[in-house]
């Protein structure tokens, strides 16, 4: 019988093998590709705007792997935000015109709705496509909700693609809001209450 798969912290080393599997898991993300629907610019882009606005968990020990990091989920602990410069420049290097009023709408629902009490901020959890249905996702969830809450503190995520929404809210997440500006899909905020 196969041991239970191990998350561990990802250090500086494999932080690129780690962006890597994020890019690979949202390469058909509703979000992510009506931002970014040619390829090259997806692939050229997405391992910087996962930088910018996870990269952080990084420096603090919270950006979680399962083994070969075919499973990857970055956590923003209370206090720890965004690289909001980074993504702003992002965005405006990127930006198609005929979309650029729907995805400054879509950035300012996400500020709005991005709870004011401290709370652990999951901006990205992703399997490399290889391993999804493998339960690396649900492995990288319990993970780090039991350091929530054992602290005691909220957890917060927007879900970029429906089809996830019923993973979240088997981890306690409810809905809190719906995000959608012209032609851009749904962005769906979830709070899990501190417990």
């Amino acid at each position: 019988m196969a041991a239970a798969p191990e998350v561990k912290s990802a250090g500086p080393d494999i932080r690129a093998n780690a962006i890597s599997t994020i890019v690979l898991g949202f390469a058909a993300d509703p979000m992510a590709r009506w931002a970014w629907p040619d390829p090259s610019v997806y692939l050229g882009t997405m391992p910087r705007f996962v930088n910018a606005l996870g990269g952080r968990a990084f420096e603090h020990g919270t950006a979680y792997i399962t083994e070969g990091a075919r499973a990857v989920a970055l956590w923003l602990p209370p206090g720890v935000e965004p690289d909001e410069a980074e993504m702003g420049a992002i965005m405006e290097q990127t930006k198609r015109p005929e979309i650029a009023e729907d995805i400054g709408a879509v950035m300012k629902g996400m500020a709005e709705h991005h709870p004011l009490e401290p709370h652990w901020y999951l901006p990205f959890i992703a399997a490399d496509p290889t391993w999804f249905g493998q339960g690396l996702g649900t492995l990288l969830m319990k993970h780090a909700l039991r350091r929530c809450d054992e602290e005691g503190i909220a957890a917060y995520l927007e879900s970029s693609n429906p089809r996830n929404i019923s993973l979240y809210e088997r981890h306690g997440f409810k809905i809190t809001g719906r995000i959608q500006s012209g032609s851009s899909p749904v962005l769906t905020p979830m709070l899990r209450p501190a417990s």
